[in-house]
């Protein structure tokens, strides 16, 4: 399996890489794909402009972007971002394939989870980059004519977020995020929505979704006196997320204490490694194990796991991640179409 950011799933999404220097040049750039509008047009239904005052400038990682007009074809680069755009209204004409199709299925399974398959529709968005690829297709980004591209829930460099800049304007992640993927998801959400013309819509929804929070630990106060941790199994190893991490923030957003002392062994990536030695750290009240089926097997017959004191009086919830109910995608995916799904099913398994 392979970790990846939103769950990096079966397999996981990449670990955060950087993208390397080496791309095609702005004439290849400038000069690819344009002839393609109508496939492009076929893969995606063309959105509806969104509302709102424009122009808009966006501040950012990588300095500031201008927005001229209502935006009506958008590529999201961002592992996530593709969701949030579809909450605002917009579906994307590009976005990342997250969790890899089974080879010869159809439709794209990132289109049919249950928060997403009414936005989306029938509509069917280009792959501009799949788990585990070193950066983002220019070329077919290109081909797609965008008027914005989105990359906030994304690792992306300079030297990325350039060549894309040479495509369409590009909003990177937000100014105030250190590591990529540390910012709240909040944050992002709003960030998004103002690029969309959006920003009051997107505060509203992220409003709700607090609201869905506060009321979850509000309903359980007994959460507020327990730590709970969320993690998988990866590389043969127990893999804690950290609490800045997305599913950290949602695990202490309904109430629970995080573990924080997994976030210094983590030094600012999203997840860390246990050595059997420190095992003793995802020991706490509850555990959230984020796999599907095989890889939750697999956990569960390591003796280091298995001996663990929550383990043995039954204080871990079992998620699957891409199958059945997919609730560790959700939980991963962290977004405003995700979320209240997540939030519902996380409570529920914490309280049985």
């Amino acid at each position: 399996m392979l970790l990846h950011r939103t769950t990096p799933m079966k397999p996981w999404r990449r670990l955060a890489a950087t993208l390397s220097a080496a791309a095609l040049g702005v004439g290849l750039l400038a000069g690819c794909g344009f002839d393609t509008k109508d496939d492009a047009d076929k893969a995606a239904d063309k959105a509806p402009a969104a509302a709102g005052a424009f122009p808009v400038t966006v501040e950012h990682a990588f300095g500031s972007t201008e927005i001229t007009k209502a935006p009506e074809r958008v590529v999201s680069v961002g592992y996530t971002d593709d969701q949030a755009i579809l909450a605002l209204g917009i579906k994307p004409v590009g976005m990342v394939d997250q969790y890899p199709n089974p080879e010869g299925t159809t439709p794209d399974i990132n289109t049919q989870w249950p928060w997403v398959k009414d936005k989306w529709g029938d509509a069917r968005p280009e792959v501009i980059m799949k788990n585990g690829d070193t950066g983002p297709n220019y070329e077919k980004i290109a081909s797609l004519r965008p008027d914005l591209i989105i990359a906030v829930y994304s690792e992306i460099d300079r030297a990325a977020y350039d060549k894309l800049s040479k495509i369409a304007p590009t909003v990177g992640r937000t100014k105030a995020e250190k590591e990529p993927f540390s910012a709240p998801w909040q944050d992002n959400a709003v960030h998004i929505a103002k690029a969309l013309g959006k920003e009051k819509e997107g505060k509203d929804l992220v409003a709700g979704i607090q609201t869905k929070l506060d009321a979850a630990a509000k309903a359980h106060p007994e959460f507020a006196k327990q730590t709970a941790v969320p993690l998988s199994w990866y590389d043969n190893s127990v893999a804690p997320f950290t609490t800045t991490d997305v599913r950290g923030r949602l695990v202490t957003g309904i109430g629970y204490q995080g573990a924080t002392e997994i976030d210094k062994i983590a030094g600012g990536k999203f997840y860390t490694k246990l050595s059997p030695e420190r095992m003793d750290l995802v020991d706490v009240d509850r555990i959230f194990v984020i796999n599907d089926k095989a890889d939750t097997e697999a956990l569960k017959k390591s003796p280091l796991f298995a001996n663990l004191k929550a383990v043995k009086e039954g204080r871990v919830s079992y998620l699957l991640d891409s199958e059945g109910p997919a609730v560790g995608a959700a939980m991963s995916q962290g977004t405003l179409l995700s979320l209240p799904y997540a939030i519902d099913e996380l409570v529920k398994s914490a309280a049985q």
